[in-house]
């Protein structure tokens, strides 16, 4: 009994601590920026690429091309299509993403379906590609950057990847490329071609999103004279920095490891330092998708 009783209290302390997780101020913030990429999406596809017939990859796409071979609105299919995941994802990721998919999934098809008398603004394609893209990319790495989604694909290959061989990446690939190619039957395939180019620049607007312009980097630095470039660059860039021991594999020298990150535009600077006190220093420098604590200062959206 007092087993059974420490672990019903366990679990009320657990779920008081999930429910403190997420402030009335970071619930409103949440909800905003999901509600404007939901509809910056929304203004992507009706405006620019879905009266073009240009599609973008995953559900979308496909809620795309059946839109314009039944006639039915194309919100409708973005809902019906989505709608499982809402449920997978609950299950795999956890209440609050579901949520906030959901939420989402409902806003884009609201505003998708508004949206849809709006004339086209631009008869260009190429224009219409690349707008579209930026536009729908920006939307949709809002969202995601505010603990949502609006396609379920990400979902769906999450199932796939514990069942097969392949990575999540590599299976949302051959996703896209099969829904992406479907375009040259439904439409034509030069708006398949548009379709590719659209998909590339909304990723790639997705990235920019998510990680922001002030994309975070980690530098690893191995030299005899680490402890003069540590101070260099705590004093000129003004970024802490770890010092490591390590040992040569091949001399089995002790060496000093220093260990520091920086954002992008610092990466020259850096450079430039290391170069100054040693120029056969080792370097390394690798992207960090996110950054916390410590004394390196980011802007926190969570």
């Amino acid at each position: 009994m007092e087993v059974k009783k420490e672990n019903e209290l366990l679990e009320a302390a657990l779920e008081k601590i999930q429910h403190r997780k997420l402030t009335k101020q970071k619930i409103l913030q949440r909800v905003v920026f999901i509600t404007l990429g939901a509809i910056l999406m929304g203004i992507g596809l009706e405006v620019f690429l879905v009266p073009n017939h240009v599609i973008d990859g995953g559900i979308t796409g496909i809620s795309i091309m059946l839109s314009y071979l039944t006639g039915w609105k194309l919100g409708i299919f973005l809902l019906l299509f989505n709608l499982p995941f809402f449920f997978i994802g609950y299950k795999q990721i956890g209440k609050t993403f579901a949520i906030s998919t959901l939420y989402g999934i409902i806003i884009l098809s609201i505003a998708t379906s508004l949206l849809h008398p709006v004339p086209a603004f631009t008869q260009d394609i190429l224009l219409a590609t690349i707008f579209g893209g930026v536009i729908l990319g920006f939307g949709v790495g809002l969202v995601i950057r505010y603990g949502g989604s609006l396609d379920g694909t990400e979902i769906l290959a999450i199932l796939f990847n514990k069942k097969t061989p392949f990575s999540v990446g590599e299976i949302i690939m051959f996703f896209n490329l099969f829904i992406l190619g479907s375009a040259g039957f439904v439409f034509s395939w030069d708006r398949a071609m548009y379709s590719l180019l659209a998909y590339f620049v909304a990723y790639k607007t997705i990235d920019i999103t998510i990680t922001g312009l002030d994309e975070s980097k980690s530098v690893w630095i191995i030299s005899d004279n680490a402890k003069v470039i540590g101070e260099a660059i705590m004093h000129r860039l003004g970024r802490g920095v770890t010092y490591l021991n390590g040992e040569g594999a091949f001399s089995g020298d002790d060496k000093k490891v220093i260990f520091c990150v920086i954002n992008r535009l610092e990466e020259a600077k850096l450079k430039e330092i290391v170069t100054e006190y040693d120029i056969n220093a080792f370097l390394a420098v690798a992207d960090i998708a996110e950054v916390r604590g410590g004394r390196f200062k980011k802007r926190d959206i969570h």
